[in-house]
């Protein structure tokens, strides 16, 4: 079991691990081995994920989410395959514990009456400022 927050736990048989040959430079290491690691993770269907959880977490993957509720994350940071596991499995984690926060709801306010009329009065002066600026007149 991976403990993401005190009420979500996941089970390790809903990761899936796949190795893959990570990318860029290396040399002859890199062509024999598959260090990097692809973890799919089925959150629609995971039972440690309510419904709310599930929603944020859609938003927050973004691309790495497919439509059918598979997380995709690719980790290759490092050399060693072991590493790109744990990375792999940390980076998931603090996804979903982005997602476990409820953002709080805004509560609507309107401006004080002080507040708009120095808002008033700003524009009144803004106003002056600009109205010197122009061209003197036949008067002037």
């Amino acid at each position: 079991m991976i403990t993401v927050t005190p009420t979500i736990s996941l089970a390790e048989s809903e990761i899936e691990e796949t190795f893959i040959r990570s990318p860029g430079p290396g040399g002859q290491h890199v062509n024999k081995t598959e260090s990097a690691v692809q973890l799919r993770f089925n959150a629609r269907n995971s039972a440690g994920l309510s419904n709310a959880v599930f929603l944020r977490l859609k938003t927050l993957a973004g691309r790495r989410m497919t439509r059918a509720g598979v997380i995709v994350i690719t980790a290759n940071r490092f050399r060693s395959q072991e590493r790109n596991r744990g990375d792999a499995i940390d980076r998931l984690v603090d996804l979903i514990r982005r997602a476990a926060v409820a953002p709080k709801r805004r509560r609507a306010t309107k401006p004080t009456g002080a507040s708009k009329q120095r808002r008033l009065e700003a524009k009144s002066r803004r106003a002056d400022i600009k109205k010197g600026r122009g061209k003197p007149g036949p008067q002037d």
